[in-house]
């Protein structure tokens, strides 16, 4: 039992989601698993970072199936049988738009749908998006360890912030010459990331080989 994104309920001023935000609420989802009777599993809740693509790749392990094509998920299946209580030391996300692409605003897309779009349950995160002066919710990318977040941004501020100190998110440090190594650090992994996973050999060849 999963879910694909978390929810503000009302943290910041805010309900719901939005496009490119990266905080906790929205990218910290639950994950319940109860593995099949003949797998050893430990009870009880792991602290470990997981990624949705880690899903998938438990249940190809589980299954006995080859998925034959290349993914970047890892199994879960030795913290569910409590034979490790790491994972991975980074996790990723990335969301958003690019700033010319408005059939992807919110705002057009329910135009004639709500009779006033900005008085209804989405209209504190709608009139963000209503000014040339307002974020545009474009592309972001994320990357996330135990103590610290990085968010690089196409078009609006990056962030970071020191979840230790700062655990709701409430203090942007990227400015902040004390914590340059870090981000330095963050950048290297993020761009690392997109060289590993942005593009995938097919296994099969087709009439174009």
């Amino acid at each position: 039992l999963f879910a694909d994104h978390g929810d503000f309920t009302g943290d910041y001023g805010l309900v719901e989601k939005t496009q490119n935000t990266m905080e906790d609420c929205l990218t910290h989802v639950p994950f319940i698993v109860k593995p099949p009777a003949d797998r050893p599993v430990q009870p009880g809740i792991v602290n470990a970072l997981v990624e949705l693509v880690d899903f998938s790749a438990t249940v190809y392990e589980l299954a006995g199936i080859e998925p034959g094509y290349d993914h970047f998920g890892r199994s879960l299946l030795p913290l569910i049988a409590g034979t490790t209580a790491a994972h991975r030391d980074v996790v990723f996300c990335e969301g958003g738009r690019r700033r010319g692409e408005t059939q992807a605003m919110e705002l057009d897309s329910l135009a004639g749908v709500l009779p006033d779009e900005f008085t209804g349950l989405y209209g504190p995160r709608l009139r963000l998006q209503v000014t040339d002066e307002a974020p545009y919710h474009t592309k972001a990318a994320m990357c996330r360890t135990q103590t610290h977040k990085y968010v690089q941004r196409l078009d609006e501020p990056d962030e970071l912030y020191d979840l230790v100190q700062d655990p709701l998110e409430e203090h942007n440090l990227i400015d902040d010459p004390a914590y340059q190594a870090i981000l330095n650090t963050l950048r290297e992994r993020l761009l690392r990331w997109y060289m590993e996973t942005c593009d995938v050999v097919p296994y099969r060849q087709d009439r174009r080989w």
